[in-house]
């Protein structure tokens, strides 16, 4: 039978989520993670360090501290100080110190891109990294961070002052240290993770306001782009959210030319959570949500070798044939979140492909961490990345399948947590 039309046997068809062994399997993973990316990742000098394959600092003597980073790094911190991992807490307090204290542009206002021991590297102001920066306030409010509140009034009053795009529903791109114009680029990674910043940010303080800034976004990418697109997501746009498909920039990191199956799998869950943090009543994102997924493995997938192809040309060929970590761990997330609600074989079977392909192919079982780039046949490799990028997109894929599809990962926990104390 096809990849694409996988059924279960009758023998074998319940849930992963619900059995023991796979529930402990996950948390085992998750706890490894853990302790490779959290005590190696500490800078002394403040912030965190990126690690090599082994886990060493890659740059130990004068650390890049990229906001990415650290925003990550205090949001998976508080995802272990809620399931109980000891640590945690200083974890968060060594990042939130870090990004209130130095990544903040206290003559400008909003949050630089990168800094070192001696000072800025990139003080540009990237819409991505801001999205970043609410995340990270809105998380470490759940834990009850001193600094938390201010770090969400700070970051929200900057995407709204200077990002938001009112007219169309979405935030501009970046702008130069002191906020004048840098390009007309506009973009959806920016704005897919600014949508999971702010249902964080409404789940954390209540303010309806981030939600239905969530769902403009959403309309604007999804329906009114990426389903005409035959449900495959534009990255790149010009300044009146006209699809580019001719773009090209020098990093292929951030910016990669064509599009990318991958974020057509983040977006599947993020449209799911979206549409149970609405009550239900935007019922295109649940359509839109399984057909992404759907087309991500239709066109996405190597069907000779396994894993998802970096990036698709237009025509839907590869064009970036490298596989990465982080496509597959969105994916196993939105198995996982569809497979709460839509009860068809086709999303618990591709949950378990998926984890079978992690399992067999981008866990680093014998250094720890996830592989963050592997070649079309599936053999290491480091042309994009160097070393092993972060915590952020391996720990979530663990964690989301434990707990229920009612919202974020983090509020997630804390309900758990309490329907478990009430219960007792």
């Amino acid at each position: 039978m096809s990849e694409n039309n996988l059924t279960l046997p009758r023998t074998n068809a319940g849930p992963w989520q619900q059995r023991p062994f796979h529930r402990q399997y996950l948390m085992r993973q998750a706890n490894k993670l853990f302790d490779f990316f959290e005590a190696a990742s500490i800078n002394a000098k403040g912030g965190f360090f990126e690690l090599d394959d082994a886990g060493k600092p890659l740059s130990p003597d004068n650390a890049t501290r990229q906001i990415h980073v650290t925003t990550r790094m205090i949001h998976c911190a508080v995802i272990g100080s809620l399931i109980g991992r000891p640590g945690s807490d200083e974890i968060i307090d060594h990042g939130m110190s870090y990004l209130w204290n130095h990544h903040r542009d206290q003559r400008h206002g909003g949050y630089v891109w990168s800094l070192d021991d001696d000072g800025y590297q990139d003080a540009s102001k990237q819409a991505y990294g801001h999205a970043f920066v609410l995340l990270a306030g809105a998380s470490a409010k759940l834990v009850g961070h001193p600094l938390a509140d201010k770090v969400i009034a700070d970051a929200t009053e900057v995407i709204e002052t200077r990002f938001w795009d009112d007219k169309v529903g979405a935030v501009r791109e970046e702008f130069a240290p002191d906020w004048q114009k840098i390009s007309t680029y506009r973009g959806q990674n920016s704005n897919m993770h600014l949508t999971e910043a702010l249902m964080a940010a409404f789940e954390a303080t209540g303010d309806k306001a981030y939600l239905t800034k969530a769902e403009r976004i959403a309309q604007l990418i999804i329906a009114n782009n990426a389903v005409p697109l035959g449900h495959r997501v534009a990255e790149h746009f010009d300044e009146t959210w006209v699809v580019d498909k001719t773009y090209r920039h020098e990093s292929e990191m951030f910016r990669p030319s064509g599009t990318t199956p991958g974020h057509w799998l983040e977006w599947s869950r993020l449209l799911y959570q979206l549409f149970v943090l609405g009550r239900k009543q935007h019922g295109w994102m649940t359509e839109a949500a399984r057909n992404l997924f759907r087309s991500a493995i239709d066109l996405g997938w190597d069907k000779a070798h396994g894993g998802f192809f970096y990036t698709l040309d237009w025509d839907d060929k590869p064009a970036m044939r490298e596989k990465l970590w982080w496509p597959v761990a969105e994916a196993i997330g939105a198995a996982a979140y569809i497979s709460a609600y839509d009860h068809d074989d086709y999303f618990q079977a591709w949950y378990r492909k998926l984890w079978d392909h992690a399992e067999n192919h981008v866990i680093d079982h014998e250094r720890g961490g996830w592989l963050s780039e592997l070649r079309e046949d599936l053999t290491p490799a480091s042309r994009l990345f160097v070393g092993k990028p972060d915590l952020y997109h391996a720990l979530q894929a663990c964690l989301i399948p434990l707990y229920p599809a009612t919202g974020s990962l983090t509020q997630a926990i804390i309900e758990a947590d309490h329907t478990t104390r009430a219960a007792r």
